[in-house]
């Protein structure tokens, strides 16, 4: 990877959105003038620990990045919460709230922020910008998880079904993360979405096919599909720095 020559300092803070308090890591470049910046968003059972490598990279670079803790997202999040009370569509106020805290920083150019997510924080990403594309300058998607309303729905085909809790890889989800997706056409509600989005994903990945993300390619009017080959959900360190070098190349020629 190509080291920046931007200094950086790293703060922790809290974003709160109602009565929620969303726990968030920001990388600040020591430079004069305002500065693009990016939010990026994490997985089903991560958290903003997933974007260090990233965050420095990106702040080393002249960035102003922010990974944070979805609201309940995992049992052990730092922001506040019950994980049955979590769904993609509470995740997408949750970074919604970042965005406009982000919007409101002085040190921050807001025709300039990106969004960057992984998995389920990828899926919450497009639909985030598809609710605020005059916020977002573009998108970038790691293996996002455009298969879950296809997953759950078939998991509980009648809502009747839904119960009103269960555990799915050791978190236990209230009914609302089922009915927040069931019956969900994700591509009919991004589709809208006009500016640029870069999608990574893996030809090996087991938890979302590669076909999702070849589907969505072809949704947005203007969007760019790498594959790695061998590579599952969830990359390599070498493909994740890889990856890293391509999203700031990407942010830099789609900055304003």
């Amino acid at each position: 990877m190509k080291n920046g020559s931007c200094h950086f300092e790293t703060k922790e803070i809290k974003i709160t959105r109602g009565t929620q308090q969303i726990f968030t890591t920001i990388w600040l470049p020591q430079t004069d003038g305002k500065c693009p910046a990016v939010i990026m968003s994490h997985g089903y059972g991560g958290s903003g620990r997933d974007f260090i490598m990233e965050g420095e990279y990106f702040a080393a670079h002249g960035y102003v990045a922010l990974a944070y803790d979805f609201c309940g997202g995992t049992p052990t999040s730092r922001s506040s919460g019950k994980t049955s009370e979590m769904s993609v569509l509470t995740e997408k106020e949750d970074l919604l709230a970042v965005l406009a805290y982000v919007k409101s920083l002085d040190c921050v150019n807001s025709s300039d922020i990106f969004l960057l997510g992984k998995s389920q924080g990828g899926f919450v990403s497009a639909l985030a910008s598809a609710q605020c594309p005059e916020d977002v300058r573009a998108i970038i998607l790691y293996y996002p998880a455009f298969c879950i309303p296809d997953d759950w729905t078939g998991r509980h085909p009648d809502v009747k079904d839904i119960p009103e809790t269960e555990v799915f890889w050791g978190i236990e989800l209230g009914s609302c993360y089922c009915l927040a997706v069931h019956g969900m056409d994700p591509y009919k509600t991004v589709e809208h979405f006009d500016k640029e989005v870069l999608i990574f994903h893996g030809d090996q990945d087991a938890v979302v096919a590669l076909s999702y993300s070849v589907r969505l390619q072809k949704t947005y009017p203007h969007a760019e599909l790498i594959v790695y080959e061998g590579e599952g959900h969830g990359f390599t360190p070498e493909k994740d720095a890889e990856s890293a070098e391509k999203a700031l190349e990407f942010m830099q020629r789609n900055r304003a």
